[in-house]
């Protein structure tokens, strides 16, 4: 499907607004068609009749006036009403595709968002659905009105001297070239500076977010040097664009002139000789006149539509990225944990070198499972496969027997509380961020998570308690506490399934006391994967399992692996050597 057919689509859900614009263009144009067709009425029978029949040219100056102002309120108000309807349209337009592009978003895969730039995607979000909307409901709107008004006003040239028409039609087309190059232009110019914006956007996101490193590693003025680099590619770009944009013009004004002198010298002849009267003449130029502004005004509308296809591409590039984890037909509900967790000949690879290695792995309902290991040998992949934030290559994974591919994401995704390393808030109040898996959870609820994961007294301390906004990230927390809000959100939810992703190893002492003791209460009754960077903080776990190079290299309980040779000890060794 081409690009215009689906542009064509958006626009359908609204046909019955577009329908009445339309019906309003249809009378702009012929409005503005009568206006040029009693220009030879009013040198026939007021200028050349005063003279040859003053009685009629008497009667046509009361009539010929009121007939103008009412062809004018007319205009106007079907102008009025096309503006609003085409606005309303491409507003409407522009709402829409934002919130399927944003829920198209939260379908896609984590390996989506591990390869796309944070500021692009906000760029299609803003800039691009911008372009698209300015095309539909300005450039759209304009066009349509414009291409009837042509018609319109081609039609009343031809009634009026069929001869001087064919001339007209014969040079006016040659205008038509130049701004369908120049539209061509627009495009790739515009592809290039959105692609360029969004380059910009990343930018300040990363700086942004990253403010405390920028400033401690004193990196201000290279991120400035950075920024002013692509500030200033878009500022070429933009002036490029404008430049072409303001060509246009000028090309098709200086075709026209060369069209309008020979049916000025043409037609003048025809009504020194008789053969046109005088108010026909005026006629046929007043349309000719009032045909050049509409060809000018779709010349400039062509380059407008030309940016808003760039953007629709650019958007719909994005639609069309497939969401890898779907649910499949038929997939039920998991409706609780009872028995095991098994992994059978998993094998996962983010390109071309395998992550995971055939991993078998069995975890009973209730036990705590450590995950131990260097850097690198798949710890972090091996949890991720489990609430499906990635679908694995080979083998299945089961939960109670059923294959996890088998069950709704909605519903497994229930099952699983995580808490990771890198603490994720939003912001809002502290209420809303601990009942975030919970939006129905009371307040009594809220607090009695928020005690059991030690949150409690410093919550109450804060100035408006629950009712606190916590800024971006939390900003305006300490790390301890964002931690134990994390918990206290995972408490709330109250997942059988738990995924700990070492949540004290960058606490100080502390802090790292009340967070251990929150996430003891947490696993109390669930059954807990834990992916241990500090294995001091594992002890207690039921088993432990080393991962090295994608594989299974050691299971057992601590004092267990750490009687024999191999990674666990050499992992023990090497912690406790530079822990003193």
């Amino acid at each position: 499907m081409s690009i215009y057919q689906r542009m064509a689509r958006e626009v359908k859900p609204h046909w019955h607004h577009l329908s009445i614009a339309v019906v309003c263009m249809l009378v702009v144009a012929g409005t503005t068609a009568g206006l040029a067709y009693l220009m030879g009425p009013v040198v026939d029978d007021i200028f050349v009749a005063g003279v040859t029949d003053p009685e009629r040219a008497r009667r046509m100056i009361v009539i010929l006036p009121i007939a103008l102002v009412a062809v004018m309120w007319i205009k106007g108000g079907a102008t009025y009403s096309q503006t609003v309807l085409m606005v309303m349209v491409g507003q409407r337009i522009v709402a829409d595709l934002r919130e399927r592009i944003y829920a198209h978003l939260q379908e896609l895969p984590l390996s989506f968002y591990d390869n796309t730039q944070t500021g692009l995607l906000i760029a299609r979000m803003t800039n691009d659905v911008n372009l698209l909307r300015e095309s539909v409901s300005s450039a759209l709107a304009a066009s349509f009105r414009d291409i009837f008004t042509i018609v319109g006003l081609i039609a009343l040239v031809f009634y009026r001297d069929w001869r001087l028409a064919i001339i007209a039609m014969v040079v006016f087309p040659l205008a038509m070239v130049p701004f369908i190059k120049f539209g061509q232009l627009v495009r790739r110019i515009s592809t290039r500076n959105q692609q360029a914006t969004a380059e910009m956007a990343n930018h300040m996101s990363e700086t942004i977010s990253g403010a405390r490193v920028v400033k401690a590693f004193t990196a201000e003025k290279h991120e400035i040097s950075k920024f002013k680099a692509v500030s200033q590619r878009i500022l070429r770009l933009q002036l490029k664009e404008e430049r072409v944009r303001a060509l246009s013009s000028p090309t098709m004004e200086s075709l026209g002139a060369v069209a309008f002198a020979v049916i000025l010298g043409y037609g003048g002849h025809r009504v020194l000789t008789g053969a046109a009267s005088a108010g026909t003449f005026v006629s046929f130029i007043a349309a000719v006149i009032m045909l050049y502004d509409p060809l000018k005004k779709l010349a400039r509308t062509w380059t407008i539509v030309q940016r808003g296809v760039a953007g629709a591409e650019r958007i719909y590039e994005l639609l069309d990225t497939p969401a890898m984890v779907k649910d499949r037909p038929g997939a039920t509900e998991l409706t609780g944990f009872r028995e095991s967790i098994q992994y059978r000949g998993v094998r996962f690879s983010y390109g071309r070198e395998p992550v995971l290695k055939g991993i078998d792995l069995t975890i009973e309902a209730g036990r705590i499972v450590a995950l131990a290991g260097s850097s690198g040998g798949g710890k972090t992949t091996l949890v991720n496969l489990l609430p499906r934030f990635y679908d694995l290559e080979e083998g299945e994974i089961l939960i109670d027997g059923t294959d996890i591919r088998d069950l709704t994401q909605s519903s497994l995704r229930r099952m699983i509380g995580l808490v990771t390393q890198q603490t994720i808030l939003f912001d809002d109040t502290i209420k809303a961020n601990i009942a975030y898996g919970r939006p129905g959870a009371t307040e009594e609820e809220i607090i009695t998570a928020s005690k059991a994961a030690y949150a409690h007294d410093f919550i109450t301390e804060l100035p408006h308690g629950y009712e606190t906004h916590i800024g971006e990230q939390g900003v305006r927390l300490s790390g301890g506490q964002r931690q134990r809000l994390a918990i206290a959100r995972a408490l709330l939810k109250d997942a059988p399934i738990l995924i700990l992703d070492e949540a004290t190893s960058s606490l100080d002492t502390e802090s790292e006391y009340y967070v251990q003791k929150a996430i003891d209460n947490l696993m109390k009754g669930r059954t807990t994967l834990v992916i241990a960077h500090r294995l001091s903080t594992i002890y207690n776990a039921h088993r432990i399992v080393v991962l090295s190079g994608g594989r299974i290299v050691q299971e057992g309980r601590h004092e267990e692996l750490l009687g024999q040779e191999g990674e666990y000890r050499k992992l023990y060794e090497m912690q406790f050597k530079s822990d003193n």
